[in-house]
């Protein structure tokens, strides 16, 4: 018989969904177990999405101009010729 092991990102993952679904049923009893506002929530929430979006945005290669696109196309062929 072979040891099956949970991934650790299995039991993380399980861990955060115990988490939000205790936090959800706490707050229909009315009972905020979080400290933050919901305004606080949402403006950590936004900030959080307006830096991934930014790192993602700066981290990706955006050619805009036509010579950078055309530079593109012909670095794409040069990659699938070796």
């Amino acid at each position: 018989m072979t040891k099956t092991k949970i991934s650790k990102e299995t039991i993380i993952r399980t861990i955060v969904l115990g988490i939000a679904l205790l936090n959800q049923i706490l707050t229909m009893f009315g009972i905020n177990p979080l400290p933050f506002s919901d305004e606080e929530v949402y403006t950590a929430g936004t900030t959080i999405v307006t830096a991934v979006a930014a790192i993602w945005a700066w981290w990706k290669n955006n050619s805009i101009t036509p010579a950078a696109i055309e530079a593109d196309q012909q670095l794409k062929q040069l990659k699938n010729n070796k």
